[in-house]
């Protein structure tokens, strides 16, 4: 527990009447830096990266797709809409539902590309998505390979002598297999052509595909030689993070079994961790917020919680009381005592973790007298 007057006085405003506590002392939770340090850059761009390394992060996000010559892009979709100027530089290219797929362009297509940070269309406007983060279509980035991004991050462990992990997320496998693609096999064999291949590399991968998480654990990763822990992304049904075709139909994939009693059982039988939004942490009820059952479930079955997306510009929906970036991790850090979050601001986030750091024992014990 972090004992300050502002946690006391958020737990007070939350009600947070059943509380889930670490039992073996505070541990500093894993800070992912969320598509890199996107909260001051754009998106998954070389530059964010780079500027997430320099806030010494413990992982950096990788979101990936494959182009249509099977190059693996770090960007958070497979719609290149709205963070380039595809419209502009292929108009015509989009598919019947509007969308620029990123798998319909080639690497040196997609290379030619300006990439901002994440707007969205009216009319002829462009509408900046977080409105005080970089400006719109200033200075120049592109996309990457993922080859690329990896280079990055062990050169700069080897030049500065830090030890920085990679937390890939492999987007949506179900519309790439019916692209006739393997995202999945691809992303393995990047991660052992570039030395990751056991639990002994600082690495994760992440899904909100369950069964595609369970073909990488029981089928890809022992015939390549590969055990890598897997981290389960857990999504509301509404989100259509995963589709399912019934009655020749694409209709949402149900996310709801994961919060259901024997939910988390089933899912540490293949994975290492969950990753949930943030707000699947709380319940409220007639007396306010309480800690969910997942909380407690997570524990129960050994499967640690990285929870997403913290920042500091944009606070959750639906938790009640927050007022601030630092009331936030007080009480996800403090009080439910996540063992890692993503956040768009990992500085913010390690500057909150080193003001409530806890002193060693040998500050704090007196050295016993002669």
């Amino acid at each position: 527990m972090l004992p300050n007057p502002l946690f006391l006085s958020l737990c007070l405003a939350l009600v947070l009447t059943g509380p889930v506590t670490a039992t073996a002392g505070p541990v500093e939770p894993l800070v992912i830096a969320h598509r890199g340090a996107s909260g001051y850059l754009p998106e998954h761009t070389l530059e964010a990266k780079a500027l997430a390394y320099g806030m010494r992060p413990d992982f950096i996000e990788q979101d990936l797709v494959l182009s249509k010559d099977g190059h693996l892009i770090v960007m958070h979709d497979i719609y290149l809409d709205e963070v380039t100027d595809v419209a502009e530089r292929f108009p015509g290219r989009a598919r019947q539902d509007g969308h620029f797929y990123t798998i319909d362009f080639n690497l040196p297509e997609l290379k030619q590309l300006r990439v901002t940070e994440a707007f969205r269309r009216r009319g002829d406007q462009f509408e900046q998505k977080y409105p005080d983060r970089f400006p719109l279509w200033k200075s120049s980035f592109q996309l990457s390979t993922f080859e690329e991004e990896i280079e990055l991050i062990q050169g700069l462990n080897q030049s500065l002598g830090y030890d920085i992990g990679i937390y890939p997320e492999i987007k949506k496998p179900w519309f790439h297999h019916r692209e006739g693609r393997d995202i999945a096999l691809r992303t393995l064999q990047v991660l052992k052509q570039y030395g990751y291949h056991s639990r002994k590399q600082k690495v994760f991968l992440q899904s909100f595909d369950p069964e595609e998480l369970q073909r990488i654990d029981r089928e890809l990763m022992p015939k390549m030689d590969m055990d890598l822990p897997l981290v389960q992304l857990m999504a509301e049904t509404s989100w259509g993070e995963k589709q399912v075709e019934r009655n020749g139909f694409l209709v949402n994939y149900s996310y709801d079994w994961m919060q259901e009693a024997g939910g988390l059982q089933r899912i540490s039988r293949y994975a290492d961790a969950i990753g949930p939004w943030a707000v699947m942490l709380l319940q409220k009820n007639n007396d306010g917020v309480q800690a969910s059952p997942l909380r407690q479930r997570a524990k129960e079955q050994g499967l640690p919680i990285h929870a997403f997306t913290f920042r500091a510009d944009t606070l959750p929906q639906g938790i009640e009381g927050l007022k601030s970036f630092e009331a936030l991790l007080t009480l996800f850090v403090g009080e439910l005592a996540i063992e890692g979050l993503f956040t768009d601001h990992p500085d913010k986030v390690r500057a909150f973790l080193r003001r409530h750091r806890q002193p060693a024992a040998s500050e704090t014990t007196p050295a016993p007298s002669s």
